[in-house]
């Protein structure tokens, strides 16, 4: 948005005009119906304010306090179904006319639960405590009592005036009344709003910034501002200031956010106009979300259905249980009478109901959870210690801030990246150029030969700045000989732009709001033209030396649709143009005086583009001084009409803009962060779409799609939507939709057989923020949706923070994917909020692979381990209920009681966390190389429903080849070599859970694909453990201590030292084993999947470099695209170069 002239800024109201006495005369009642749309601040005046009850500036992100934290999250853990069911149970446990199992073994474990996830929950609000006290507490520096004096950030209110130092936060969205700079600019830093760090210029009104740093005028400074309402949009603001009697209409120029950092400005004045949760930053900002994972809600779903299993299980056991005592157990009432509260068959079987509900509770025992949070806890510290996924230059390591979310990174169809400080390190440099078909920097292209792994010395330019690097000598040598071309290439980057320069401790800085500019100036710098002073009117150069002067005649503006800029300028008698834009629209420009340089600069822009970097042409024109004046009074028309001014400024620049002289071209680099290109590939490969969502201008982001080959030339089309109108949006749309259904028919038409790789990465698609907004409309949203879907790479340009949550949510909401939200900065925290899974990167790490590597270990672990859990409770459960068809179903527990508590937590929990912690079916160098491993976690194949029922069969026959074996083997009257029959209960309970022990140990050392030496002492010590707590627990010295709760006293003797019992072990764990055996043999060999097939293929030709990791999926292509270098705002140059009106200095004399 441009900066108006003082006469513009003057807008009077509609009442202005019509009322004699002006705002003035505006009636109370104006302003209460006013009000309901707008907001009316009293600058300076606090008591008018207090009336208004504005936000206080406070903010609070956490979730509890120290009073509502036991309430609420003991509500939110008791919303997870599986907790409220282990309640239930623990409930049922505590009545002991129905208790089959000691309580301690549900209400430990639940506690234990309940405890740890609070104590995490407590730890994480406390870190947003602290973060929201240290935020608040900041110092700001206020208007109080007639003088400025410093408080906290908390204590700001509306309508109050605030004092900022230069590098200082801006604490609150404020009007800027005016700056200490001569100039009346402050620059400011907005990488937490929108995520570019280059600065933006911010300009007050004339009428307040001629106050400048005179602290005594704001004493008994007042003035009246209509604001709009609180709202979230970061690029617009309309509001009138009345002050000394006139009407000023004030636009997002005048206008600093909270968030925003001042930079290379020594102080600056603002009157506060919202505060805390009503600023533009926290209105951007999403409430705080618990997030589950996909498996997370299988889970609760699974929790249900063996609920009703249960339930069934339980419900024939009572049915079963009643009709035995009415047909049989009656006979034995003599010895085995009823109890007093029963009074028939039904009330039994109602009992026997829940007693059968606690006994056969372990189908879902508590420590799965338990387990669970153990597993994740491990895996996140497996990414914490990747030394792959550790910056060393900033010593930042990866850090997994929450546990929940590792197994999704398995599953993501859906990447959401910011582009600034994620995709590139938003680091420009001037990397290579050509001047009248010379081309310097590029050596393969050099008609001189140079070392390009030596760098240009600058030290003799005292002006030279020391991070600056070029390898091709030729060109300084060209420069200091005073070829002619060279020095007029280097004079237009001098010349050509909207970059200020001061002095700063004794060197020369420059403040550039593009870091394309900003590079292209520096470059002329070091090569001995240096841009040294400009003012309204004039621009002085010192040019090896020797200082030349310019007066500043014109700036012709770059936008999006000109896709240029141009300076004329005045030197001596001679009236120049120079030029600088996108090749396309500067050689439509050209007066084709020498077509074999242009030939020429058009080989080498290809060469440039090809290698992703931003080009620019350069052209010039000398301007005949009688044309120049005619010329300045059609401009001067077009640039003071009140109707069409764009469209009339853009026809006058045309005009001049014509029969221009080719100087040369530049390429920029735009660094991207290390393995970008690589890792898009593989993500591409692994079936994942990928959203770009920036702030950066529609062109940036574009170039920088292609330079990290988002977008490629073999894509059929890339679709590019930036309608002003919902009509034109939706057309849009529409035509692309049909336009993507003609060339899928055409191909089809044709028998184009593609091979997949060719089909990745069909279609683009490249849409702005303003028609974001009209796509995200509910009549809309679902077209673009459907659009978007049909195209594999997405780039979403000048989006607002809300906006990039809004198009993660409309994703989220609407496709059975997971997504996956990435970003650097603060104006990020919307999105990573709503994405499934959020990732914050700090520095210059960029996208890794690695998480991706990570999340498939991890969702295949945890697969795994769901797997296995449900197969080994199932099969130890269950004995109890076929042991029930032989004990009158009366929920006789099989086992003894403390094994059943310690089944799950000491005899076969460490192998299977040791599995779902350290299990690699193939290492990180063969799952990056072969990416399509990646998919089985985005169709949900390891693990779901139908898998869950394989598990539950599993354990079903497991459990009654467990039960059967030994019951038949001992039924018949078996007896050792004592003499003593084995057919007792102790006896056949021990047997069945030594062999459940070794079977479920043995099962999963077949599930192992990764051995090591913790996964063998693992397993192993499991196995043993079983051996160890017979000895303790059937000793003499336990039951000493309690006969009743250690009732099995030496049976292990009886058991350990019977050869059959061993026996029956010995052929129940083979028969059991024998089709897991199969089953894995077949599907390892005879049909073996792509993960087996790369398994054994690392196997046998064991690891891979590193070097030949991205070989097969990286295609490199030399891009026909030419990106060009501009990335300022529209309108810039108006600002920089305005008149000097609206400045409180004398221009330097011409």
């Amino acid at each position: 948005m441009s900066a108006h002239s003082d006469d513009a800024e003057q807008i009077p109201l509609e009442e202005v005009k019509n009322s004699k006495n002006g705002a003035a005369n505006a009636t109370t009642q104006d302003d209460d119906d006013a009000s309901k749309s707008e907001r009316i601040i009293y600058i300076n005046d606090k008591a008018r304010n207090a009336e208004e009850k504005f936000s206080r500036n406070n903010i609070t992100t956490s979730k509890y306090t120290i009073l509502t934290f036991l309430p609420i999250n003991l509500f939110e853990q008791f919303r997870r179904v599986a907790n409220a069911y282990f309640l239930f149970l623990l409930i049922l446990q505590c009545i002991p006319q129905i208790n089959a199992l000691n309580p301690v073994s549900t209400a430990v474990p639940l506690v234990i639960v309940l405890g740890i996830t609070a104590a995490k929950d407590g730890v994480d609000d406390y870190k947003r405590h602290q973060s929201d006290k240290k935020i608040n507490n900041r110092n700001a520096t206020v208007l109080q009592d007639g003088s400025f004096q410093t408080t906290k950030w908390r204590d700001v209110n509306v309508g109050d005036i605030v004092r900022i130092e230069n590098n200082q936060h801006i604490p609150a969205d404020i009007l800027l009344l005016s700056t200490s700079e001569a100039s009346m600019f402050c620059f400011i830093e907005t990488a937490d709003l929108d995520g570019e760090t280059n600065l933006k210029v911010r300009q007050p009104l004339a009428a307040t910034g001629k106050i400048g740093v005179n602290e005594g005028s704001y004493v008994n400074f007042t003035a009246k501002l209509r604001s709009e309402l609180p709202n979230n949009q970061l690029n617009k603001y309309q509001g009138t200031l009345e002050y000394n009697g006139e009407t000023y209409g004030i636009d997002n120029e005048k206008i600093l956010l909270r968030g925003c950092i001042l930079r290379n400005t020594n102080q600056i004045y603002g009157a506060v106009v919202f505060t805390g949760k009503d600023t533009k930053l926290m209105q951007n900002s999403g409430s705080p979300r618990f997030k589950r994972t996909r498996l997370d809600r299988v889970m609760n779903s699974l929790v249900f259905m063996i609920f009703v299993i249960l339930c069934c299980f339980s419900l024939v056991g009572a049915i079963l249980g009643g009709l035995w005592e009415s047909r049989t157990g009656i006979y034995f009432r003599a010895f085995l009478p009823w109890e007093t509260f029963t009074h028939n068959s039904a009330s039994i079987g109602a009992l026997l109901f829940l007693s059968y509900i606690i006994l056969l509770n372990t189908l879902v025992p508590i420590s799965l959870y338990v387990s669970v949070e153990i597993i994740r806890l491990g895996q996140s510290w497996t990414i914490d210690w990747d030394l792959k996924m550790y910056h060393e230059k900033t010593d930042t390591p990866a850090k997994a801030r929450t546990t929940t979310l590792n197994e999704e990174l398995g599953q993501i169809e859906y990447v959401f990246s910011d582009k600034t400080g994620t995709l590139t390190q938003n680091i420009m440099t001037f990397d290579r150029c050509s001047i009248l078909g010379t081309v310097y920097g590029d050596p393969e292209l050099s008609e001189r030969s140079f070392s390009a792994s030596k760098k240009v010395d600058f030290s003799a330019n005292r002006y030279h700045t020391p991070k600056f690097e070029f390898s091709d000598q030729n060109l300084l040598q060209d420069c200091q000989i005073g070829v002619k071309p060279v020095h007029e290439f280097f004079r237009l980057l001098a010349l050509c732009h909207t970059v200020m320069a001061e002095e700063s401790d004794g060197e020369l800085v420059y403040k550039a709001q593009s870091p394309d500019e900003a590079a292209l100036v520096e470059a002329a710098r070091n090569f001995g033209f240096v841009f040294a002073k400009r003012s309204s009117s004039m621009m002085i150069l010192d040019c090896l030396g020797t200082k030349e002067q310019y007066e500043l005649l014109c700036t012709l503006d770059f936008n999006n649709v000109r896709k240029r800029m141009s300076v004329i300028v005045r030197q001596g008698n001679e009236i120049i143009l120079y030029c600088k834009g996108a090749d396309t629209v500067i050689y439509e420009r050209l007066d084709g005086s020498n077509p074999e340089i242009q030939r020429k600069t058009t080989d080498h822009l290809n060469s440039f583009a090809g290698e992703g970097l931003r080009t620019l042409c350069l052209a010039k024109k000398i301007i005949d001084p009688k044309f120049y004046t005619e010329w300045k009074m059609r401009h001067h028309a077009a640039n003071t009409a009140s109707v069409g001014r764009d469209q009339k400024l853009d026809a006058v620049y045309e005009e001049i803009e014509q029969n221009l002289t080719l100087i040369g071209a530049t390429a920029i680099e735009d660094k991207l962060q290390d393995g970008v290109p690589e890792t898009i590939a593989n993500l591409s490969q692994a079936n994942i779409k990928i959203w770009v969502l920036t702030g950066d201008k529609q062109e940036t982001a574009i170039n920088i799609g292609y330079s990290c080959r988002l977008l490629t030339e073999n894509m059929d089309e890339v679709f590019i939507i930036n309608g002003s109108n919902p009509e034109s949006v939706k057309s849009s749309i529409e035509n692309f939709q049909q336009r993507i259904a003609d060339i899928k028919r055409q191909s089809q038409g044709e028998n184009d057989v593609r091979t997949s790789h060719e089909d990745v990465n069909v279609f683009g698609l490249v849409i702005n923020g303003d028609s974001l907004a009209y796509a995200l409309e509910e009549d809309m949203k679902f077209e673009f949706l459907k659009l978007a879907s049909e195209c594999n790479a997405i780039i979403c340009c000048r989006v607002t923070p809300l906006q990039k949550a809004l198009v993660v949510k409309l994703v989220k909401d609407n496709k059975n994917a997971v997504t996956l939200a990435i970003g650097d900065g603060a104006n990020d925290v919307s999105m990573i909020k709503e994405a499934h899974i959020g990732i914050g990167i700090s520095g210059q790490e960029g996208m890794q692979a690695v998480m991706s590597i990570h999340g498939r270990w991890d969702y295949m672990r945890m697969c795994k381990f769901l797997n296995y859990f449900f197969y080994k409770n199932f099969a130890f459960t269950l004995c109890h209920f076929w042991f029930g068809v032989f004990s009158g179903f009366s929920a006789q527990a099989i086992y003894d009681s403390w094994f059943v508590t310690l089944y799950n937590v000491v005899f076969t929990s460490l192998p299977v966390i040791g599995l779902a912690i350290l299990e690699q079916d193939v290492n990180d160098k063969y799952s990056i190389r072969y990416p399509k491993m990646y998919v089985p976690g985005q169709q949900n194949i390891l693990f779901n429903q139908k898998i869950f029922v394989v598990s539950l069969f599993q354990g079903v026959c497991t459990s009654l080849a467990l039960f059967f074996i030994p019951y038949l083997a001992f039924y018949a009257g078996a007896i050792d070599y004592n003499g003593i029959t084995l057919d007792n209960l102790q006896f056949l309970g021990t047997v069945i859970a030594f062999t459940l022990v070794i079977v479920v140990n043995l099962q999963i050392a077949l599930y192992t694909k990764y051995w090591n030496i913790i996964m063998h002492v693992f397993i192993w010590v499991s196995t043993i453990s079983f051996i160890v707590y017979a000895f303790l627990f059937y000793s003499y010295v336990f039951f000493s201590l309690s006969a009743s709760q250690f009732s099995y006293v030496r049976i292990h003797f009886q058991v350990f030292s019977s050869p059959y019992a061993w026996f029956v072990t010995a052929v129940a764990v083979v028969f059991i084993l024998t089709p897991s055996v199969l089953r894995e043999y077949f599907s390892t060999t005879i049909r073996p999947s792509l993960t087996e097939r790369i398994r054994w293929q690392q196997v046998k030709h064991g690891d891979i470099d590193d070097g030949s990791l991205h070989s097969a999926t990286v295609k490199r292509r030399r891009s026909t695209h030419s990106g060009f270098a501009f990335s300022q705002e529209p309108g810039i140059s108006n600002v920089v170069c305005q008149d000097n009106t609206n400045s409180r200095s004398t221009p330097v004399p011409v």
